[in-house]
């Protein structure tokens, strides 16, 4: 059995390797050709040495025809040689000393296979006998702005707070190049693939205890070392929190999920009741898992819940209250003060100066009536959040509607929630978020995430007595 303290500093020297080979690198635009790109892309500080039979440079890099023939250490290897041909490979990489390999190779257990399955077990064998770590088979491996680690081109060099752990290697991608967006920046992704030997469960603890990590994301569709996963949940959960999308819960699931990375699922009660108690935040499905991790990225601490609401539709404003109280929240008591500075701007004809503050269509024309309303809003004492559903007609409008809205939060410290209408200029929806101000597409899911990282924040004061 491993020392945790072992671990901790295996995975450390994964995530800050001063060298990484990349074993069956392409010449031409190959699959494999993204882990090359992403290093160099991100500007990887130390040696990356190409690994080829037959080529002597490849993308301006000295290729080596094995990994034995680098004349240097070694720390992290990427493997994307056929599955016939790994286990010399991860042999070789065992006596140069190599740490950590990644495993992009698929073959093993997911196929189901008694042949697959023996094989991955030789290869983890080979492995441990050398102290060397695997990640994978079937993985896309790392990637950590501050280390310079990318497994595909065009993720942002900008580092963030937001860690991932997935059994989905293309989920990583599609949320490394499209979180940006969101206001989402990350520490360190994982793709998991087989968990032949590091589980989801390694790196949670991990990552429980990572300096640069503020928020857990975790994909997974099947949980390995159960009890330690359970342990490690409830030692991060107490210093971050832990937003947990689990595949794998129906028949349909469970099949997809097996063959995808040959995971074993689990029950959907014994599985809820685990996340309780470990403190985790469950989600069902893409929007929910982005949603929050925007959400606990960009809300501040000690949320309360006393929502404002502001909208220019009057629908939406209904809709919202709705959300509110299904969410759990409260609709704030408006002061009289606050409703008199608003009867002074907002048109007395088809609105509303109580919670829902339903400010009207003329808003859209004249954008500063929701500016207004917004500061009427936050300037109440009784008011612990505003939520926002509007926009202007022109894009003039639609931009000082933005950066005032930011300015509004930032001068009363108060959290804003902006809704989407549609024809609001994304460019402008990732400023807000750019600006603290998480944007969502709906009322429904800006009450639920709201309600996730307030509840979670109250678990945490008294878990940890504070």
């Amino acid at each position: 059995m491993e020392r945790p303290e072992e671990l901790m500093d295996q995975l450390d020297a994964i995530f800050h390797p001063g060298s990484v080979a990349v074993v069956g690198a392409p010449r031409g635009m190959k699959g494999g050709k993204v882990f090359l790109t992403g290093l160099l892309e991100q500007g990887f500080p130390g040696p990356i040495y190409p690994v080829h039979p037959e080529a002597d440079v490849i993308d301006g890099l000295k290729a080596y025809p094995t990994v034995s023939a680098i004349p240097g250490p070694v720390d992290l290897a990427i493997i994307l040689v056929p599955h016939h041909r790994v286990l010399p490979v991860i042999r070789e990489c065992a006596e140069k000393g190599v740490k950590g390999v990644v495993l992009f190779t698929a073959g093993y257990k997911e196929t189901g296979t008694r042949q697959g399955k023996a094989l991955e077990e030789e290869l983890v064998r080979v492995a441990r006998s050398s102290g060397m770590r695997l990640m994978g088979p079937n993985c896309m491996g790392l990637y950590s702005p501050r280390a310079g680690l990318s497994n595909f081109p065009e993720l942002s060099r900008e580092p963030g707070p937001v860690a991932i752990i997935s059994h989905s290697g293309s989920l990583t991608n599609i949320l490394g190049r499209t979180a940006e967006q969101k206001g989402i920046r990350f520490s360190k992704v994982v793709s998991l693939g087989n968990e032949c030997d590091l589980t989801s469960a390694d790196f949670l603890a991990y990552l429980g205890q990572d300096q640069e990590t503020g928020v857990i994301g975790a994909y997974l569709e099947g949980i390995n070392k159960g009890p330690f996963f359970l342990e490690a949940l409830r030692q991060a959960s107490l210093k971050k929190p832990v937003i947990l999308w689990k595949l794998g819960m129906t028949q349909e699931g469970s099949r997809a999920a097996a063959s995808h990375t040959g995971a074993l699922a689990g029950s959907r009660d014994v599985w809820a009741g685990a996340v309780r108690q470990g403190g985790g935040i469950a989600v069902k499905g893409y929007e929910a898992w982005v949603d929050a991790l925007m959400g606990f990225s960009l809300l501040p601490p000690r949320l309360g819940d006393r929502i404002a609401i502001l909208s220019g539709p009057g629908g939406l404003a209904v809709s919202a209250a709705e959300a509110c109280g299904n969410a759990g929240l409260s609709l704030a008591e408006l002061s009289e003060e606050t409703r008199t500075t608003l009867s002074e701007f907002v048109p007395p004809t088809g609105t509303s100066l109580r919670n829902p503050i339903d400010v009207g269509l003329t808003a859209s024309f004249n954008v500063d009536i929701y500016i207004g309303a917004a500061r009427a809003a936050a300037r109440d004492s009784g008011v612990d959040a505003v939520v926002v559903a509007g926009r202007g007609f022109t894009s003039e409008a639609n931009t000082l509607y933005t950066d005032s809205m930011i300015q509004a939060s930032r001068d009363f410290q108060k959290p804003f929630l902006m809704v989407n209408i549609p024809g609001f200029d994304q460019a402008l929806a990732r400023r807000l978020c750019e600006g603290g101000l998480p944007f969502f597409e709906s009322a429904e899911r800006a009450m639920d995430t709201y309600a996730k990282v307030w509840r979670y924040q109250k678990w945490l004061r008294a878990a940890s007595g504070k």
